[in-house]
C-alpha cells in the first residue's frame, strides 16, 4: 500500500472544510499525564504524590437548567454552573511518604486529635494541576499539551483502601478532591479563553 493512503484514513468531509487528505490528527493518549498538587499537607517535597499517582479523572462541568413554561412550549436556559468532585488514586509507598502527606491534609482541614477545625478555607485549600503530556522523557524534554489548574480543592473523602492475602496489588489511596473553580491554562486554550460577553436587545430562547 502505498504511504500516500495513509493521509486518506480519516473521515471524509465536504470540500469545502477541508481537504481530502489530510489525514488523522494524533490523539492525546490516557497514560500520558502527571498531577501536582501545591500547598498539599505540610511535608516537602510533594513530589512523591506526582510519582504514585495511579489515575485522575478530569474535570466535569453541568450546567442547572432554568425552564421557562410559556403558552404551548417550555424555553431552556442556562443556570449556575457546578464544577463536579474529581477523583485521584495514589499507590501507598513502603515509606509512609504518601500517607504522611495525606494524612497532613486532612489534619490541616480538621485536627482529629484535638478536634479542633480549621479557622477558614485559605488554611487548608490546595491547587490541583493536571497536565496532559505529548510522551517525552530524560534528555526529550516532554511537552505539556493540556493542562488543568483547580483551584480552591479540599480532600471531600479519602479511602485508605483494603488489604487482602488473596490478592498481589499494590495498595492504593483514594481521594475525592472537591474543588471552587477551574481553568485551562495557559488562558486562551479552552475553560478560561478570553471570549467578549455578549449582550443584546432582542432576548429569546
Amino acid at each position: 500500500m502505498a504511504v500516500a493512503s495513509l493521509t486518506r484514513m480519516t473521515v471524509p468531509l465536504a470540500s469545502d472544510q477541508s481537504a481530502s487528505n489530510q489525514g488523522l490528527l494524533m490523539p492525546k493518549l490516557k497514560y500520558r499525564f502527571r498531577v501536582i498538587f501545591e500547598n498539599f499537607g505540610v511535608s516537602t517535597p510533594r513530589t512523591e504524590l506526582t510519582k504514585q499517582v495511579i489515575d485522575f479523572k478530569r474535570p466535569t462541568m453541568t450546567f442547572d437548567d432554568i425552564p421557562i413554561e410559556i403558552y404551548n412550549s417550555t424555553l431552556h436556559l442556562a443556570g449556575k454552573g457546578k464544577w463536579a468532585e474529581v477523583s485521584c488514586n495514589l499507590r501507598d509507598d513502603a515509606s509512609g511518604a504518601v500517607s504522611k502527606l495525606v494524612g497532613e491534609q486532612i489534619q490541616k482541614q480538621m485536627d482529629f486529635l484535638e478536634m479542633a477545625s480549621a479557622a477558614s478555607g485559605i488554611d487548608y485549600k490546595f491547587t490541583t494541576r493536571f497536565e496532559v503530556l505529548d510522551g517525552g522523557n530524560g534528555a526529550a524534554t516532554p511537552i505539556v499539551l493540556e493542562t488543568w489548574e483547580l483551584y480552591g480543592c479540599y480532600l471531600k473523602s479519602v479511602d485508605y483502601g483494603n488489604m487482602a492475602y488473596a490478592e498481589s496489588t499494590p495498595v492504593q489511596i483514594a481521594m475525592t478532591i472537591m474543588f471552587d473553580n477551574a481553568n485551562q491554562t495557559p488562558n486562551g486554550t479552552g475553560v478560561g479563553s478570553t471570549i467578549a460577553r455578549t449582550v443584546n436587545d432582542v432576548v429569546t430562547g
